[in-house]
């Protein structure tokens, strides 16, 4: 049986569900892969959809959803994207804080920086 491993930030529109695609693409075999927050917003972030596609060619608006921690199983490992506006409360601790700034209303080459940032700390997931 594989672990769960969920991505967690306050709204699960940006930086968990980048995080939840890069670790579909690349972790699948190994975890299983979530994403969710505290509060949902109603979609996820337009510029990490937008961004996503233009550099992977794959539409993350079409295979995820914002969710909040009660719609995911309960997770073995839990990430934080970054507390700077206060965790979410999920009854467990934190596995990881990663730290990561929201890209949020940041110019494309800030927001690409990001992607790229959460993809090289999914991969190196594979090695826990």
């Amino acid at each position: 049986m594989k672990k769960k491993i969920a991505f967690i930030c306050n709204h699960n529109s940006c930086r968990s569900q980048i995080a939840e695609y890069f670790g579909k693409k690349y972790l699948s075999e190994i975890y299983d892969i979530y994403s969710a927050g505290s509060e949902i917003k109603s979609e996820i972030n337009n510029d990490a959809v937008r961004l996503i596609k233009k550099l992977y060619n794959d539409d993350i608006s079409l295979t995820q959803h914002p969710k909040t921690i009660n719609d995911i199983p309960e997770p073995d490992i839990i990430i934080s994207m970054g507390c700077y506006n206060g965790c979410p409360y999920i009854n467990k601790e934190f596995t990881f804080d990663w730290q990561i700034k929201d890209p949020t209303g940041k110019s494309d080459d800030e927001f690409i920086k990001v992607i790229n940032e959460i993809k090289e700390k999914v991969l190196n997931l594979k090695n826990i």
